[in-house]
C-alpha cells in the first residue's frame, strides 16, 4: 500500500529531525560508545615494557574443577593474560622448585587445563644436546606460559647422542614422528631452547608462523615435507625451510615485533666445532631437494622414551654422514 502524499511528508520530516539530533549529539558530547566503532579507526593496543608481570599472575585462578561431566570448553582468550612478562636469567631455578609451581603439570610434561576443555593441543618440540641451564629456564617459563592460554600440551625435548655436529632440523623431524604417535595434534610448535617469550599475547595454539619459535599444524609440516636432514652443525637450515614452505604453497606469517618478542639465554655450554666436512648453505638447491630430503627419507635409531616430570625426553641416534662423502 502507498503513503499518502501527506503521510510521505511527515515521515520524510521525522527522518530529518531525526538526523539533526544525532548530528547534534555527535557535535556535542563525541561519538557514543554504541557508534564509536563506525566513526573511529581501531585502536592500537599499547603493550608497555616497562610494567612487566610474573610470569606466574593469576595461575592459581585455575583450579580444579569438581567434574569433567559439567566441565565447560575454555574460553576462546584466556582470561588470565596480561602482556609483557619478567624474564631474568640471574637465577637458575632448581628442577623441583618447577615442579612445585607447575603442580598441574603431569608425567612426561603434558599439561590440560584443570578448570576447563583446551581449544586447542600443542606439541612443543625442542632440539637439544648438552644444554642444560637453558632447559632449566626454558622450563620455568614456556610452562606456565602455556598454561596462561588455556592450551592442552606435552612438552618433548629429542636429544642427539653421539660426537656428530649437531642437526637442529632431522631432530625436530623425530620429534614430529614421536609426537603424532601420542596424539592428534592440532599445532607442532618448534621451539630452539635459548628462546624465552615476553609477552603472553604471543599466542602459540594455532597461528603459523616461522621463526627460532615456529608454528604449524600437521599437515602444513607433512605437505612440506619437513625439515631438511643434511644440515649438520650450525646455520644454513632456516632458509632452506623458507623456501620450501614457499615451494609448498603456504606463506610465511610473523607476530607483531611489539608481540613476538623473545629473551635469549647468554650461558654458552656448548660450542660448536667447525666441521670441515660440512656443505656451505649454498650448495643446497632446495627446489631440486625438498621432496627427497625430508620426512620422508627420515632415519634415525630410537635409544629410549623417558617421561620426566617437566617434559618427555626422546634420545636419538641420527648419524653422521659428512655431505662430501
Amino acid at each position: 500500500m502507498f503513503l499518502s502524499r501527506m503521510e510521505n511528508h511527515c515521515f520524510l520530516l521525522f527522518v530529518f529531525v531525526f538526523q539533526a539530533i544525532f548530528i547534534l549529539i555527535l557535535y556535542r558530547s563525541g561519538p557514543s560508545r554504541v557508534f564509536r566503532g563506525f566513526v573511529e579507526a581501531p585502536q592500537v593496543v599499547v603493550v608497555d615494557y616497562s610494567k612487566p608481570h610474573d610470569v606466574y599472575t593469576n595461575l592459581s585462578l585455575f583450579t580444579r574443577a569438581p567434574s569433567e561431566d559439567t566441565m565447560p570448553y575454555c574460553s576462546a582468550q584466556s582470561p588470565v593474560l596480561v602482556g609483557p612478562l619478567t624474564i631474568t636469567f640471574k637465577v637458575l631455578p632448581s628442577e623441583r622448585m618447577i615442579i612445585k609451581r607447575n603442580p598441574f603439570v603431569q608425567s612426561g610434561g603434558h599439561y590440560r587445563p584443570p578448570h576447563c576443555f583446551a581449544r586447542y593441543k600443542s606439541a612443543i618440540l625442542v632440539a637439544y644436546r648438552n644444554q642444560e641451564k637453558k632447559l632449566r629456564h626454558l622450563l620455568y617459563y614456556i610452562h606456565p606460559f602455556l598454561q596462561r592460554q588455556q592450551l592442552s600440551y606435552t612438552i618433548y625435548l629429542i636429544q642427539q647422542v653421539g660426537t656428530g655436529s649437531f642437526n637442529r632440523a632431522k631432530l625436530l623431524n623425530v620429534g614430529v614422528r614421536e609426537a603424532m604417535k601420542d596424539e592428534e595434534w592440532d599445532c607442532l610448535v618448534l621451539h630452539d631452547i635459548d628462546l624465552v617469550p615476553e609477552n603472553d599475547y604471543n599466542l602459540l595454539p594455532y597461528k603459523s608462523f616461522f621463526g627460532g619459535v615456529s608454528a604449524l599444524t600437521p599437515e602444513h609440516y607433512m605437505k612440506m615435507n619437513g625439515f631438511p636432514n643434511t644440515y649438520w652443525g650450525d646455520g644454513g637450515e632456516n632458509d632452506d625451510i623458507a623456501t620450501r614452505i614457499h615451494l609448498a604453497g603456504m606463506k610465511i606469517v610473523q607476530t607483531s615485533p611489539h608481540i613476538g618478542r623473545y629473551r635469549v639465554t647468554d650461558y654458552k655450554e656448548e660450542t660448536e666445532i667447525p666441521d670441515p666436512w660440512r656443505r656451505p648453505p649454498s650448495q643446497h638447491n632446495t627446489r631440486k631437494t625438498w621432496k627427497a630430503d625430508g620426512m620422508n627419507t627420515l632415519q634415525f635409531r630410537l635409544l629410549s622414551r623417558t617421561k620426566h616430570p617437566l617434559y618427555t625426553k626422546i634420545t636419538v641416534d641420527i648419524g653422521y654422514v659428512p655431505p662430501f662423502s
